[in-house]
């Protein structure tokens, strides 16, 4: 008789549905490889009727977590409600109950990850997170194991699909933004309240949690620079492309001696960069190992089936430690515990890259020789100027692309010029990576 994995899952909705779907599907290609059957026992949801499109003949139906976590059949869990609470108490909860869980829940191992990471060392069981981090995306296993022998020297990842949608629609049929998130929500790639998205949130989670696989760190969710992409404006797009850039919102993490540099930010990559060309809702990650060199890792990173398809992955791997009656073979946060520590991060004053301005500044005679003067000032050395002719007795935008310069600088630099009279907008900045086009 073959054996049969027992799973309760908690959170019906669309991953939880892909979750149950896929099971049913592929079980024969699933037992094949793992030597024994997944059998979801018992689900939990507090919508009991809302219709769903999967069948759920073999499982039990409730409105009571406590069916899954007291059954001592079930020793997998699977957390898929979403948000902080309650869906920590209910993997506390589990573990305490010597189950082991699965989970999609990037927010919670943000915020509350080390807590339950520690909670999952002292009950001896095991959770799988591939889900959280680029859905179908394998970036927790490569960092964990396919990486294992390398220094992480830097982590470069578009996050969002939802940003890189806009952005790639921005870029490619020049569209304002507002026109293309509701767009974007249209198609269900937004949601109704987009924040989490736009405002570089979902991205800040999975850069958190990245981090702390990278480097063997405990990492602060708001110790992390972030900016959304809400306020980019077209024409910004537009110089971008002149200049021989795509924009997209990217997570950077560089290692610097004993500090890591970590931020989120709309950014200017070069066309010919190996993120440059991934467009519309793709997600990717680009690492770069000491001896691995680039490696660059993309795909669907949201949706009912990628999720599903990381989540069942994980399950596999639990239930093959499980048949080897193994308790963890690969350490949680790709570390060994007593290695952990808390991340030192780099200020970000103290961050250098190359720069992307724009000025909207009377077009006078003096007015560049004035602003070009302050930057060099405060060290910053000029790359490329952009001005175009004056159509009426307004402002005309002034764009510069710098050479490499401190954060610092450039932030006290623009200070002094935004106070100019000749200057009528705060200057638009954007950071640039990948190298700086001549």
């Amino acid at each position: 008789m073959k054996k049969r994995i027992k799973l309760g899952l908690i959170g019906f909705g669309t991953v939880g549905s892909g979750v149950v779907d896929l099971i049913r599907k592929n079980n024969l290609v699933i037992e094949k490889r793992l030597g024994a059957s997944l059998e979801i026992k018992t689900i939990a949801d507090k919508d009991l009727i809302r219709p769903r499109n999967v069948s759920t003949a073999e499982a039990t139906i409730t409105d009571s977590v406590s069916d899954i976590l007291n059954d001592p059949e079930i020793s997998i869990v699977i957390e898929l409600v979403g948000g902080l609470l309650p869906a920590k108490n209910f993997i506390i909860d589990a573990m305490e109950k010597k189950k082991h869980v699965v989970t999609a829940n990037k927010a919670l191992l943000a915020t509350y990850g080390n807590e339950i990471f520690e909670k999952a060392d002292e009950e001896k069981v095991n959770i799988g997170f591939e889900a959280s981090v680029g859905g179908a995306i394998p970036v927790i296993k490569t960092i964990k194991e396919s990486l294992a022998a390398n220094n992480i020297v830097s982590v470069f990842g578009i996050m969002n699909g939802t940003c890189n949608y806009i952005l790639t629609r921005m870029t490619d049929e020049n569209l304002p933004f507002e026109e293309v998130l509701k767009e974007a929500q249209r198609l269900g790639f937004a949601e109704a309240d987009p924040t989490y998205d736009i405002d570089g949130i979902d991205t800040a989670h999975k850069l958190a949690i990245t981090l702390a696989l990278s480097y063997g760190k405990r990492v602060r969710l708001e110790d992390i620079y972030r900016e959304g992409i809400s306020n980019l404006d077209r024409q910004d797009v537009e110089f971008a492309s002149q200049l021989g850039y795509r924009i997209k919102l990217l997570a950077i993490a560089i290692q610097r001696g004993e500090e890591i540099e970590a931020r989120i930010h709309p950014t200017m990559i070069p066309f010919n960069h190996l993120l440059s060309s991934v467009n519309g809702n793709y997600n990717a990650f680009h690492f770069e190992g000491d001896h691995s060199g680039s490696v660059l890792l993309h795909g669907q990173g949201a949706g009912m089936k990628p999720t599903a398809s990381a989540v069942v992955s994980d399950i596999i791997d639990i239930a093959r430690d499980m048949e080897k009656k193994v308790w963890r073979r690969v350490p949680l946060r790709a570390f060994k515990k007593d290695q952990i520590q808390d991340i030192k991060l780099l200020s970000m004053d103290d961050v250098r890259t190359n720069y992307y301005f724009r000025f909207s500044a009377f077009d006078r005679p003096g007015v560049l020789s004035k602003i070009s003067g302050i930057l060099g000032s405060h060290s910053i050395s000029i790359a490329s100027v952009i001005q175009k002719g004056r159509k009426d007795e307004g402002a005309v935008p002034v764009v510069m692309t710098t050479h490499e310069s401190r954060e610092r600088d450039v932030r006290e630099a623009l200070e002094e010029i935004d106070k100019l009279d000749i200057v009528l907008d705060k200057t638009v900045l954007i950071r640039i990576e990948g190298g700086q086009v001549q």
